[in-house]
């Protein structure tokens, strides 16, 4: 069964209206220029009551190592998701603090998935993500999934960019044995950072089936 993770949250009521659905992960983005950026809204205490099956998953872009780790301890986070271009450096020194990492890559037609490999070693899972000029996902586009065939790496990944309702039934033509789940954002979205909770419990449903 496929992963479900469930990224840009915000809202405390929000965040526990989505835990009943019980997600793999929920994603908070402590980006400064994502339209779903956390700023002083991201209650801890909400973070901290929320299930330990519920990975809680931090999401940064080119962030220092000192900031990363005072943040994944601030909010009591499970995961660190590395958006930018973070080097293979401060993946082994955040798996050395005991953090589990997530990193992005951007792909389109020509994407080389030999970048991937040297990263292993330090990361649990990729997440493959559409290229798009200018910014760092949610920007709701696919890919042409189709190219993850070329992906023969042996860490598992999970897919985001553009998933909706309406093309759920593509994601059963991946083959990749190590498709492990999805991100979702936003396309499940009443406004930025603020989730439809009636589209995700449809989504829940047919992905949990």
């Amino acid at each position: 069964m496929l992963k479900i993770k469930v990224c840009g949250m915000r809202d405390s009521q929000n965040i526990l209206a989505l835990a009943e659905l019980q997600p793999d992960f929920m994603g908070f983005i402590f980006y400064e220029k994502s339209a779903r950026f956390t700023g002083d809204i991201l209650d801890k205490k909400t973070l901290k009551s929320l299930p330990k099956n519920i990975k809680k998953t931090g999401v940064f872009v080119n962030e220092k190592f000192e900031i990363l780790l005072k943040t994944c301890k601030e909010f009591n986070l499970d995961f660190v998701q590395l958006h930018g271009n973070e080097t293979i450096g401060l993946c082994e020194k955040l798996k050395s603090e005991g953090l589990k990492i997530i990193k992005v890559f951007s792909i389109d037609n020509s994407f080389d998935f030999a970048e991937t490999t040297p990263f292993e070693t330090f990361i649990d899972y990729f997440l493959f993500d559409t290229k798009a000029d200018g910014g760092y996902g949610g920007h709701g586009k696919t890919f042409d999934w189709q190219i993850l065939d070329n992906y023969t790496g042996e860490k598992p990944f999970l897919l985001a960019g553009g998933i909706s309702l309406e093309n759920l039934e593509d994601l059963k033509k991946i083959r990749n044995m190590n498709f492990a789940g999805i991100d979702v954002n936003s396309k499940f979205e009443i406004s930025p950072a603020n989730k439809n909770i009636e589209a995700l419990k449809e989504l829940f449903e047919k992905i949990r089936i």
